[in-house]
């Protein structure tokens, strides 16, 4: 498949786009529970990899992939697929391309907003190819949307940065740590109002397991947020406690948990 693949993005970025497409949908596995994730990052990888001979081709077909004329799409269905390859894709080529980070950086904010989760998935999945790459760049982008952005922005942003394997880059664990104290705190001040609203549920899903990845890669802080935030004896933010104390990442830590379970009893 990988060759096949191969062929048909050399097509595409060369000007020939409807085969690359066509296997897209194909291949995309919606409608369904869970979109063909490795295809879209390979697609991403591929792209990345034609960029020095044809910039300005593959900038026009990711913008293409990624609904540039803002045409409306259906949830799970290929099209969506189309434009989450296209959002990856376009996180994965900046990484390696300086002159495409500004735009990016602004087609992510936007579909950070977006209400089909997919594609939010997809801006977070963008965000981390960024992070792996240019994190003090990336960083400074996040902490934006954690501060100043609304409950999906912020969602957006600690969905990015909670990723396992970028917490042994020092800078993006310091990051994690910084950028969840506002939007914890944005938490606890929202209007019983804003907490039922589907945008403040979806940050507070993220935030089920995000604070988990820190206090897996730094238990004495990561616990110690975790306990700061269990003295306020707030509803939401004692379930988003109580699952993160439910992560097979944390099992070793237990008597840190035992610790926390007494503050939110």
């Amino acid at each position: 498949m990988h060759d096949t693949l191969s062929s048909l993005v050399e097509r595409a970025v060369l000007g020939n786009v409807r085969p690359l497409e066509f296997f897209l949908r194909e291949h995309s596995r919606l409608p369904g529970p869970r979109a063909n994730l490795e295809l879209a990052n390979d697609v991403s990888n591929l792209l990345a990899a034609s960029i020095p001979k044809n910039p300005d081709s593959v900038y026009t077909l990711i913008n293409h992939f990624t609904n540039g004329d803002r045409q409306t799409i259906a949830s799970n269905t290929p099209d969506e697929f189309i434009m989450l390859c296209g959002i990856i894709a376009f996180g994965t080529c900046a990484a390696v391309h300086s002159s495409w980070r500004e735009a990016t950086f602004d087609l992510l904010k936007h579909y950070s907003l977006n209400s089909y989760w997919r594609v939010r998935e997809g801006v977070a999945t963008a965000y981390q190819r960024l992070l792996a790459v240019i994190p003090e760049e990336t960083i400074t982008h996040l902490l934006e949307l954690s501060t100043h952005g609304s409950y999906l922005q912020c969602r957006a942003a600690i969905a990015a940065i909670a990723e396992p394997p970028l917490m042994y880059k020092p800078e993006v664990l310091e990051a994690a740590l910084q950028l969840h104290q506002p939007v914890l705190a944005s938490v606890h001040a929202a209007s019983s109002f804003d907490r039922k609203s589907e945008d403040f549920k979806a940050l507070r899903r993220t935030l089920g397991y995000s604070l988990s990845v820190i206090a897996a890669a730094d238990a004495e802080r990561g616990f110690a947020l975790m306990r700061e935030c269990a003295a306020w004896h707030d509803t939401d933010i004692s379930w988003i406690l109580r699952e993160n104390l439910k992560k097979k990442r944390l099992a070793k830590f237990s008597e840190q948990i035992h610790g926390l379970e007494v503050l939110l009893s």
